[in-house]
C-alpha cells in the first residue's frame, strides 16, 4: 500500500514541502544507522487533533541521542512546539508522528563528532499497525530464531536507529512463515519483545510483563497500560518469562505506539487462552482508546493539544 502523505514536513527549524524533504547520499546515518527517533501518535478527539504524551516521547528521544554521545541542537520543548505546529499547518487530524534525530552530511567514518546533527519532524495518516481487525481478533505470531540486541552490547533503553534491523529480519522471518509478527528472546532465553512492541501476558487476572532489566525499550504505551491497570485494580508484576509463561498465558498482548494494545492469539502455532482477545486485554484496551480520544478525564494530562 502506498504510503499517504501530507503537505509539509519540519526539517531543521522550517517547513519545507513533503516532496523536497530531501537528504545527501553521504549521510552518515544512512551509512552507519546513527540516529535516534520516535514513535508518536495523534488523535482526533472532540477537541481537535491531541498528541498522546508528546513530552515523555520527545523527553526519551532526547535520551536516546544522549545515549549515543549525540548533542541535539533543539531542547525536547523546541520538539513539542514544532509538532504542534507542524499539526496545524497541514490541518492534520489523526495519525502518526515521527521525530528524528541524525547525523547527516559532511563525514565519514566511525568516528560521527563534527558531522551535523540534523532533527526532522515527518507526520502522515496511518492506521492499525497490525491490522484493523487484529483489535478484537489477534495476531498469530512466532518466536524469532534471532535474539533481542543485547544491554551489554549497546544502550537497548534508547531508540537508535540501526538497532532497527534486528527488528526487520525478526518480523520478516515471521512474515515469510505466514505469521503477523515476531516475539524476540533475549540472550538469556527469557521473553524481551516483539519487533517494535512490548509485551504482556494475563495469568490468573494478574497482568505480566518482562522487567526493563531484559533489555526492552522502555515504552510509554507500555508504562500507560501499566498504570491504567493499577489504576483499575488489576495486580501488574514484572519478571522474566520463558517461552512456555507466553503458551500457557491466559492472554497475551502486544504494546506500543503503532501497535496499541493488539491482543496475542497464536504463538509457534499454539492457541492463547480463547483463542482471540480475552477480557483483561478487552477492558485495558477500551480504557486506553477512551484516553486517547479524550474520554478520560483522569488521563488528561497525556494528552498535548495541537
Amino acid at each position: 500500500m502506498a504510503m499517504q502523505t501530507v503537505d509539509y514536513i519540519w526539517m531543521n527549524g522550517k517547513t519545507v514541502r513533503w516532496k523536497d524533504a530531501k537528504v545527501h547520499i553521504l549521510t552518515h546515518a544512512l551509512h552507519y544507522g546513527t540516529g535516534v527517533f520516535e514513535g508518536i501518535r495523534c488523535y482526533a478527539t472532540d477537541k481537535g487533533p491531541a498528541v498522546f504524551r508528546l513530552k515523555d516521547h520527545m523527553d526519551r528521544l532526547a535520551g536516546s541521542a544522549k545515549a549515543i554521545g549525540m548533542q541535539m541542537p533543539y531542547s525536547a520543548g523546541d520538539l513539542c512546539k514544532a509538532t504542534r505546529a507542524l499539526i496545524r499547518k497541514n490541518r492534520f487530524k489523526e495519525g502518526y508522528v515521527r521525530p528524528i534525530v541524525y547525523y547527516g552530511y559532511g563525514k565519514m567514518g566511525l568516528d560521527p563528532r563534527g558531522a551535523p546533527v540534523d532533527v526532522a519532524i515527518a507526520i502522515w495518516p496511518w492506521g492499525k499497525y497490525l491490522g484493523e481487525d487484529s483489535v478484537a481478533r489477534g495476531v498469530k505470531c512466532k518466536i524469532s530464531s534471532f535474539r533481542r540486541i543485547d544491554s551489554r552490547t549497546v544502550p537497548t533503553s534508547a531508540k537508535v536507529c540501526g538497532y532497527y534491523i534486528n527488528s526487520m529480519i525478526s518480523h520478516n522471518e515471521a512474515a515469510n512463515a505466514g505469521c503477523d509478527e515476531a516475539i524476540l528472546l533475549n540472550t538469556t532465553g527469557n521473553v524481551a519483545e516483539g519487533p517494535g512492541e512490548n509485551i504482556f501476558v494475563v495469568k490468573k487476572g494478574v497482568l505480566i510483563t518482562p522487567p526493563l532489566t531484559a533489555g526492552i525499550l522502555p515504552g510509554i504505551t507500555r508504562r500507560s497500560i501499566i498504570q491504567i491497570a493499577k489504576d483499575n485494580g488489576i495486580k501488574v508484576m514484572e519478571k522474566n518469562m520463558k517461552p512456555a509463561d507466553l503458551y500457557k498465558a491466559d492472554e497475551t498482548f502486544f504494546t506500543g505506539t503503532a501497535a496499541e494494545v493488539t491482543p496475542i492469539s497464536m504463538i509457534d502455532g499454539k492457541r492463547i487462552g480463547i483463542g482471540r482477545r480475552g477480557p483483561i486485554t478487552e477492558k485495558l484496551q477500551g480504557i486506553f482508546y477512551r484516553v486517547v480520544k479524550g474520554k478520560e478525564k483522569k488521563y488528561a494530562k497525556w494528552l498535548d493539544f495541537a
